[in-house]
């Protein structure tokens, strides 16, 4: 009986056909991968521009030959992601899939970027470069990527700006490089980017060309850590952010925020201020926070009962003796529309026991104000 069985078996296992995998992701197809793919492609079509679409299974060619898009060797490719980051390339690596949307190169020992590098990588959104060695970028190295939005080069050894970035650039990050110049028409045609990280650049203000941020329409702008002892001029008028702090700026004048109407946070702690001029504040009239922290302020600026959406004050870490009675709140009522939430003065020579209660009117409750012992 048991022979007949085994008979009978085999007999079936010979007649079965063989799996065929007409695709990558056939041994996985359950319902939590196949709807994250799916959300994943048609993030990668919006971000292009053109109508949500489904990637088409890959097909493996008969006769044992590889697919025509492989996966570049020890990268890591998913759902039009390609990530060769901590590989210790020295170059970009040649076969990238021409779907691509997000490259991921960050932490190699990458020096150059050639003209070719990006051939063929149209669909690229975002670019990770951080983190490598490159101090030199070909100037039509980015022409086949019209439809970057994001790219990331932060913490490597460009002396410049790259030059011929891509029209539709949205978002560059290019801190701590060696960057000591801005040319006048280096984001010239850049009429969609909103945000520009400059920080940790050896950056002067003789070194920013007048002009150099004409036709942008910026919301945010960060040049910290850089070498700048003045606000820069030019700014766009456009700015709901501009962070400056970790320079040596040690004065804040009346024309230096004339142009900057839009602003609404502005940071200029850790710098060597000493001095804001009257009148100044009043030209930034949607403002709802302010860093002067860590400055050599011997009073609290003045203006600041005149900004109707100012919420948050940082005066910490500087020289203030004395706080007024209408040092931050008006005298007269329907002038201020959103109270203080929090005001900082801690780490000053001011004997906080003599400050008047009425200082505070304005301010939502008594946990919003800092104060503490002045040590020297």
């Amino acid at each position: 009986m048991k022979i007949l069985f085994l008979l009978f078996a085999s007999v079936i296992i010979c007649n079965a056909l063989p799996f065929e995998q007409r695709g990558f992701w056939d041994f996985s197809m359950d319902d939590g991968l196949t709807m994250m793919r799916d959300e994943a492609n048609e993030t990668a079509e919006e971000g292009s521009g053109g109508p949500p679409t489904k990637r088409p299974p890959t097909v493996i060619p008969p006769y044992g030959l590889p697919p025509m898009d492989l996966c570049p060797f020890g990268c890591q490719c998913h759902l039009r992601v390609v990530q060769c980051s901590d590989l210790r390339l020295t170059s970009v690596p040649k076969n990238i899939p021409k779907d691509t949307t997000l490259l991921d190169l960050q932490n190699n020992l990458i020096k150059e970027i050639t003209k070719d590098d990006f051939k063929g990588l149209s669909n690229l959104y975002a670019l990770v470069l951080v983190n490598n060695k490159i101090s030199k970028i070909h100037e039509k190295a980015f022409e086949p990527c019209q439809r970057l939005h994001k790219l990331y080069i932060s913490k490597n050894s460009l002396e410049e700006v790259p030059k011929s970035l891509p029209k539709a650039l949205v978002e560059l990050r290019i801190h701590e490089n060696k960057i000591k110049k801005i040319p006048k028409d280096v984001f010239n045609g850049l009429k969609n980017v909103n945000c520009i990280e400059m920080g940790g650049n050896p950056l002067e203000n003789g070194g920013i060309e007048s002009g150099a941020f004409n036709g942008l329409k910026l919301n945010y702008l960060r040049i910290s850590e850089a070498k700048l002892t003045g606000i820069p001029k030019g700014l766009p008028t456009s700015l709901n952010e501009l962070h400056l702090d970790h320079n040596k700026i040690q004065a804040v004048e009346m024309g230096d925020f004339s142009q900057l109407p839009n602003l609404y946070r502005l940071g200029l702690g850790y710098n060597n201020i000493r001095m804001v001029e009257n009148g100044t504040l009043a030209n930034m009239p949607v403002l709802r926070e302010l860093h002067l922290d860590n400055n050599k302020l011997a009073k609290v600026p003045p203006g600041l009962p005149d900004l109707k959406f100012l919420q948050t004050v940082y005066l910490h870490s500087n020289n203030i003796t004395q706080v007024g009675i209408n040092d931050f709140c008006p005298t007269g009522f329907g002038v201020k529309r959103a109270y203080y939430n929090g005001i900082s003065l801690f780490n000053n020579p001011v004997p906080y026991w003599e400050v008047q209660p009425a200082t505070f009117r304005c301010v939502t409750d008594r946990l919003a104000i800092q104060f503490g012992n002045y040590r020297k």
